[in-house]
């Protein structure tokens, strides 16, 4: 089925309750996703203003560890179970939506140490009313964007980790692979510059229901109050903090994904085999959120030109390479990524080489407390 779907909950469905009817409807959105690449999908709203996704939007709320945060209106979590009542805060929730009433807060600007360095990083704390309708639309949202993400994405993905990705660089650089060249991805404040018309687009390639686009395009405008008591209002970026932006920057990212995996897709075997021979180099792509390594089997040339490629793909995002950051290394000379060094060099008492892999200097406690 192609073009634009409206979502078929079924009296078989409807007639689930709680969280196995959460995750009937998400396993449906998968397959239909899945089976379907052009599918769009329509009347989703009634989903994210569900009875059964609103309660399983507030046990992600509650049971997260930012549960005593508080956003701008001063309430946190615990508060609202005891002083509002659960059943009674959901109720006014799903009216809200359901009237067109809801409208997003700003979200509350912490800036908190970045691990391993002396910088610090901007947190945004939304309401806990915000981030149980963002855990809501996530609910809705992610079981369509996880049959298009690909395999090469690692971040805040369900059922995958840092160390996969790490073992996956590993792989690809250890014999008799090569990938021995390796362009090292920074980009810049990629939370805080993302375009949100280019977002959006890509978000409606899927979804055409309109007060779910809306919905998505009131939490990227919500604004931030800063420290010192003033409204900012923002036009690009998705504050890190919130519970829907860890997946609206893996649809934004997932423009490289798509052109590095469609590009060696597009290689058959023996093509792949000829440009080795030939010298014209293959490569592979890893992405974990916004840190991401190329892994060149051929020469630094073919790096420096992937580099320059990478950014003009990224351009039309809003986003930046760091051109101070964004550095081309060889893995004899070893790179960091995710807080882990990967280098290869001879095992003791043996000629042959080996990739390795160790916590890096930054991410080591003795660094950190410098």
């Amino acid at each position: 089925m192609s073009g634009d779907a409206l979502v078929n909950t079924d009296a078989s469905v409807v007639a689930e309750s709680g969280r196995d009817r959460v995750l009937k409807i998400q396993a449906k959105l998968h397959l239909w996703a899945k089976s379907d690449p052009d599918r769009r999908f329509g009347d989703l709203f009634n989903l994210v203003a569900d009875p059964a996704f609103l309660r399983e939007a507030w046990a992600r709320v509650r049971g997260n560890k930012g549960a005593r945060s508080a956003g701008v209106d001063g309430q946190t979590a615990y508060y609202v179970e005891s002083e509002r009542g659960t059943a009674v805060f959901l109720d006014e929730v799903r009216s809200a939506l359901r009237a067109g009433t809801f409208k997003p807060l700003p979200v509350k600007e912490r800036m908190i140490p970045k691990p391993g360095t002396r910088t610090r990083r901007r947190l945004g704390i939304p309401t806990v009313t915000d981030r149980v309708v963002q855990a809501s639309l996530k609910l809705v949202l992610e079981p369509i964007f996880e049959a298009d993400f690909q395999p090469c994405s690692y971040g805040f993905r369900p059922n995958r980790r840092a160390h996969d990705a790490v073992a996956e660089v590993r792989y690809f650089t250890s014999n008799p692979r090569n990938y021995e060249w390796v362009v090292e991805g920074d980009i810049t404040a990629c939370f805080d510059e993302i375009s949100h018309p280019a977002l959006v687009d890509r978000v409606r390639k899927r979804i055409s229901d309109k007060r779910v686009l809306a919905l998505v395009k009131a939490f990227l405008k919500a604004g931030i109050l800063t420290a010192e008591a003033e409204l900012r209002e923002t036009h690009t970026g998705t504050p890190q903090g919130g519970i829907l932006s860890p997946l609206l920057s893996n649809v934004a990212l997932s423009v490289l994904d798509d052109h590095f995996v469609g590009e060696w897709d597009g290689w058959s075997r023996w093509q792949r085999e000829r440009r080795r021979r030939e010298g014209l180099g293959v490569w592979r792509f890893v992405r974990y959120a916004d840190d991401f390594v190329i892994l060149v089997r051929g020469d630094r040339g073919h790096a420096e030109a992937l580099r320059d490629r990478t950014a003009a793909i990224l351009a039309p995002m809003g986003l930046r390479l760091s051109q101070a950051k964004t550095l081309i290394t060889h893995i004899d000379e070893g790179l960091d990524f995710l807080g882990w060094r990967i280098q290869r060099h001879p095992r003791p008492g043996d000629r042959r080489q080996f990739v390795y892999t160790y916590p890096s200097k930054k991410a080591s406690p003795r660094s950190s407390a410098r």
